[in-house]
């Protein structure tokens, strides 16, 4: 197995979770960690008996692959800059901080052969991989994803911090873009929205409720799909998925049966990091590349519009009435 020179950039809490990873991988030559707090590079490179590199260009001339876990603010300017320079990126959901961003550098990966990968990690959940192979037609989605609050991802909505994986889901499931989309959500504990109500509506009749939360007394992730005769209830975090299925016997006496989906349990991590570096060393499309991540985040611009739309509303009616 070929040797893949690897540096993460960025050393904050999803940086750490790489280097952990990727510094055991087989194959994988961790050869350094760049961050603009050097400090916190170097602490991090010690623990993991690696280089802290001073700048991005030494970090860039001494790998043929990186992965980038900052800000969502400069994901735009580090993975230009790593792959004008030929080297294969795995970049942090989102994307980029606009849909335009991620299709910019989807076009740059292309000009430069390189390999693109977005970090939509929920893709790589064993249970969520059970679900694509058991989609028929989807018909109804409802999904909540909930989180207690942390100082984590405050640079961003939480349709962009959490919500993002459950577009990207969906939009793989009904290989649609929503034809309507309805959203309402509020600030609570930051400057951005910290919870989002969204209805999307897709051409095919499709129709999916998604709800996300950073400010949650309790952690939820799950996802219900409806599709003929059958309901599948997926629990991320468990990494399970149930089906419930009518069976037909006689008229008017259908069979419900239950049953619970082949899932082989693994870190979703791992599996996601091993699949960007099978594609480093085949050359082939990453399972999200940069376009999807892209259609995903056109998605979501569009229902922060949407919220920005329903809040000056509800503000305006407020002001009627007081």
């Amino acid at each position: 197995m070929r040797t893949i020179r690897v540096a993460v950039i960025g050393a904050g809490a999803f940086g750490r979770n790489h280097v952990r990873i990727a510094g055991r991988l087989p194959g994988i030559e961790l050869t350094g960690i760049f961050d603009t707090d050097h400090h916190r590079a170097q602490g991090l490179a010690e623990e993991h008996h690696t280089t802290a590199f001073t700048t991005l260009d030494e970090a860039t001339a001494k790998v043929e692959a990186a992965i980038v876990a900052t800000p969502t603010s400069t994901h735009e300017g580090i993975a230009s800059h790593l792959l004008q320079a030929g080297v294969d990126v795995l970049v942090e959901k989102p994307i980029a901080d606009s849909a335009a961003a991620g299709e910019r550098l989807a076009k740059l990966a292309k000009e430069n052969a390189c390999v693109l990968q977005a970090g939509h990690l929920e893709r790589f959940n064993p249970a969520v991989m059970a679900l694509e192979r058991a989609v028929t037609i989807p018909l109804f989605f409802e999904v909540h994803r909930l989180s207690v609050f942390t100082p984590r991802s405050l640079d961003v909505d939480v349709v962009l911090d959490l919500m993002i994986h459950d577009l990207d889901i969906v939009l793989n499931l009904t290989c649609e873009q929503p034809s309507e989309i309805r959203a309402a959500g509020i600030s609570v504990l930051s400057a951005n929205v910290d919870i989002a109500n969204v209805r999307l509506a897709f051409p095919g009749g499709c129709v999916a409720n998604l709800t996300a939360s950073r400010v949650s007394t309790e952690k939820v992730r799950k996802l219900r799909l409806f599709q003929p005769n059958q309901y599948i209830s997926l629990d991320y975090a468990r990494q399970d998925a149930l089906s419930f299925a009518v069976h037909p016997q006689a008229p008017g006496r259908p069979d419900i049966g239950f049953s619970s989906l082949p899932v082989e349990k693994a870190e979703p991590l791992q599996l996601e990091l091993e699949a960007f570096f099978e594609c480093v060393r085949t050359r082939s499309k990453p399972r999200v590349d940069g376009l999807q991540a892209a259609k995903a985040l056109r998605v979501a611009e569009a229902i922060l519009d949407n919220i920005k739309e329903h809040g000056d509303l509800v503000r305006e009616t407020i002001r009627r009435r007081t």
